[in-house]
């Protein structure tokens, strides 16, 4: 198929998180059909509730900082779905995607015709199947694999990793994961491997004792000095037992800190130079993630799509703006907690505007203010017509379009 069609095929297998089916078998079948390509070269798995995405750019980018030739797959995409499937740090053509599909389709259709599975791989499991049959091709030395939806039965988690990261855990797709930090933390605990090393990032102390391996690193036992927060990043040094690693990061949010760390730690386990590590994580980028996108007035793109996201966001709004006029641009989708998220956001927005994706999970915007009343409010049923608002944001205002990775998608294009 050419690629419009194949896209086309994709969306008509459901929405990926709707029709999500956990479980590894329907993924092993079809990868051994196509001769197991995630065992082609080593990989690093991450898991998290937050973060996991940036702590995969961070590590992309420095292993090709090294010398690697990287493979990054990552999701939701923003506006392409090839950029779920990367190499050498940038997404694949859209040739090669489409070249992919018919591959991995085709042995879906011979496995469904032998019997051995009972209906088409879902969205996620074939592009994830894609993924690893175009890191084959491109012959990656390095892959960076983040989990699509909590852990142990991600359709990732059929890879035998070098390394294993889980990125702070919070309360986020319940209905799948269970009702408890503790429940979620045991699916995102499924990752870990025997004999292979896990570096643990911040976590909440309640859930600690559910991650365990034999070679664990947690990352709260490094000592964080002379930190400086900025509206574009941070600067700090971590030290233990006689390593010093000085990271600049370049992704905004205090809760960066975190995850160039736990980014930076990994790269260490693995033997990567602090001098490498410093370097590459000075050159990651993560668009849609409190990501500065235009200047006069400012305005960030932020995809914090839950609670806890949300009050990084507004820990961000309240360290660097007190006292500015902040405009929000906000849609979000009917599965999120929209009264924890926008509690955190709206009681500082001096304008808001609500939105909605062009997506059938998108919330509408009167559920939004019927559920989250406000003073000063406008809806745009269109993410173009919010966007077009901003012009008459005042220059000294800040901005920022939040609530759902699909809502910055659709508003990344248009403000660059």
């Amino acid at each position: 198929m050419d690629f419009p069609s194949s896209v086309q095929y994709l969306y008509s297998l459901g929405n990926e998180v709707k029709t999500i089916k956990l479980g590894l078998e329907p993924i092993r079948h079809l990868l051994a059909a196509l001769g197991n390509p995630q065992n082609s070269c080593p990989v690093i798995h991450v898991a998290g509730t937050n973060g996991k995405g940036s702590v995969c750019s961070m590590l992309e980018s420095t292993l090709r900082e090294e010398g690697f030739r990287t493979g990054f797959y990552t999701s939701p995409h923003l506006v392409n779905p090839t950029e779920r499937i990367r190499v050498a740090g940038q997404p694949v053509s859209e040739h090669d995607f489409s070249r992919a599909f018919d591959v991995v389709h085709a042995a879906a259709n011979s496995l469904l015709s032998a019997g051995s599975i009972d209906s088409h791989p879902t969205y996620f499991e074939t592009v994830t199947a894609m993924g690893f049959w175009l890191f084959r091709e491109a012959k990656v030395e390095r892959l960076v694999v983040e989990v699509g939806l909590g852990g142990r039965l991600d359709a990732t988690n059929i890879v035998d990793p070098i390394l294993s990261i889980i990125t702070p855990v919070d309360l986020d797709h319940q209905q799948y994961l269970g009702d408890t930090l503790e429940q979620i933390a045991g699916e995102k605990a499924g990752i870990i491997k025997p004999g292979r090393p896990v570096v643990l990032g911040l976590q909440h102390p309640e859930i600690k004792h559910l991650f365990v391996s034999d070679d664990l690193e947690d990352v709260s036992t490094w000592q964080i000095s002379e930190l400086e927060l900025r509206v574009d990043g941070c600067h700090y040094r971590a030290t233990k037992e006689g390593v010093e690693l000085e990271i600049d990061c370049p992704l905004a949010g205090g809760h960066q800190v975190g995850n160039s760390l736990a980014a930076a730690v990994a790269l260490n386990r693995l033997g990567i130079s602090p001098a490498t590590i410093r370097a590459g994580i000075a050159k990651a980028v993560w668009p849609g993630r409190l990501e500065l996108i235009r200047r006069d007035p400012l305005v960030y793109l932020d995809g914090a799509h839950n609670a806890s996201a949300a009050r990084r966001l507004r820990q961000f709004m309240d360290r660097h703006f007190q006292g500015r006029e902040i405009w929000i641009v906000f849609g979000v989708m009917r599965d999120k907690d929209v009264t924890e998220i926008a509690g955190e956001l709206f009681p500082v927005a001096s304008r808001l505007i609500l939105t909605r994706a062009n997506q059938q999970r998108s919330l509408e915007t009167e559920s939004i203010l019927a559920l989250c009343p406000h003073p000063k409010v406008q809806i745009c049923e269109q993410v173009q017509d919010a966007v077009a608002l901003l012009a008459t944001a005042p220059k000294d205002a800040v901005v920022f379009i939040t609530g759902s990775l699909f809502v910055v998608g659709e508003a990344r294009p248009l403000l660059q």
